[in-house]
């Protein structure tokens, strides 16, 4: 099995990850800084002159406020902003109030003490019946061993042909699609049918909460309805038995269903340009579908994920940071070909819908 490329903060990241992306700070091309007493990572992109942290600092409670002072003038002496970006509760209940930083809600992630998954389902007629559905189909879920899942060709391949029907090209940073290629620590799921792969799920540990986000679940286009419903009723029953006492299937973007935590209300700009994104964005991401879906899994709880910048306002900077943090420096260049893909899958639509009236 690969090895991390960073040990020390993956060291650090099972000491002390607390927020639900503290492991994904290990992902490919995300830079660390360390505390001066070495107990504590941050994992960060730099763009557009604002350093884009990945969640929050990975730190014991007790340390949490002294490392993000430490790292904010670590940033500052290199004429950095700093913005933590999918922090959860315990980071914005520390800097909300502080009129130094400014909070945005990004939107909503559900979560689940394992140990009552079953009496939840039990409860949802329409997930038991994809459930059912997909095991008739022939879908059979097992945890595959990690080392083995590396050089699986039939699940790479099916993660190549999920990345084609994706609106948009590949994003990096808290949204890595190449979990593959080092899954220490990770557990994955896989979905077998006639021999083929269906799907797969990858969880990642958050160590501080004995818990795992549920970081990828990925469909083959042809696998039968279900088929994710089935991986992720499989995890969590496998989690429950093995004592984690919390899961989270990770953010739903723009979803309103959690209390907003203090002093998160965004500037008039960014509410219009986050509306437009609710309402229109469709082509590019499903948000609303995607809410949707998680939501059918009866959460215990909805969790507010926020953006937090250490300044008394939110202004376009950060915003296009964190868009670069996510596309590798081209935001702009990821967009226009998001648009391309759109309207060359709207064009074939078309003209598929043209040959069937034709007929």
């Amino acid at each position: 099995m690969s090895e991390p490329p960073h040990p020390e903060a993956r060291e650090l990241v099972l000491a002390h990850g607390w927020n639900a992306t503290s492991y994904q700070i290990l992902n490919p091309g995300i830079a660390h800084w360390f505390s001066s007493g070495g107990d504590a990572v941050v994992g960060y992109a730099d763009h557009a002159g604002v350093r884009v942290v990945a969640g929050a600092p990975v730190a014991s409670a007790d340390r949490l406020a002294e490392v993000v002072s430490e790292f904010e003038a670590s940033a500052a002496a290199e004429g950095k902003s700093v913005c933590y970006f999918c922090a959860e509760d315990r980071l914005g209940r520390l800097l909300g109030p502080r009129r130094s930083h400014a909070l945005v809600l990004l939107g909503a992630q559900p979560s689940w003490d394992p140990a009552g998954w079953a009496e939840r389902i039990a409860a949802r007629p329409s997930v038991r019946a994809q459930l059912a559905r997909a095991r008739r189909k022939g879908v059979v879920v097992t945890e595959e061993a990690t080392q083995a899942a590396e050089r699986d060709a039939g699940i790479e391949d099916c993660l190549t042909r999920w990345l084609a029907t994706r609106g948009l090209p590949p994003l990096h940073f808290l949204v890595e699609p190449e979990t593959l290629g080092n899954l220490r620590d990770r557990r994955i799921f896989v979905a077998r049918r006639s021999g083929g792969t269906a799907g797969f799920l990858v969880a990642s540990p958050i160590p501080a909460r004995r818990g795992w986000l549920v970081e990828q679940f990925v469909r083959a286009p042809d696998a039968p309805n279900g088929t994710v419903e089935l991986m992720i009723d499989a995890a969590l029953t496998a989690l429950a038995r093995d004592g984690a006492r919390y899961v989270s299937l990770g953010l739903a973007p723009l979803a309103r269903r959690s209390d907003p935590l203090p002093g998160s209300q965004p500037p008039a700009w960014l509410r219009l340009l986050l509306g437009w994104m609710r309402a229109h964005g469709r082509r590019f991401f499903d948000f609303r579908g995607l809410e949707e879906f998680k939501a059918k899994f009866a959460p215990a709880a909805w969790e507010p994920v926020v953006a937090i910048c250490n300044g008394p306002a939110v202004t376009p900077r950060p915003v296009y940071a964190i868009a670069a943090a996510f596309t590798g420096g081209q935001p702009m260049r990821t967009l226009a070909r998001g648009l391309a893909r759109a309207a060359g899958r709207e064009l074939g639509i078309g003209s598929a819908s043209g040959r069937r009236a034709g007929r």
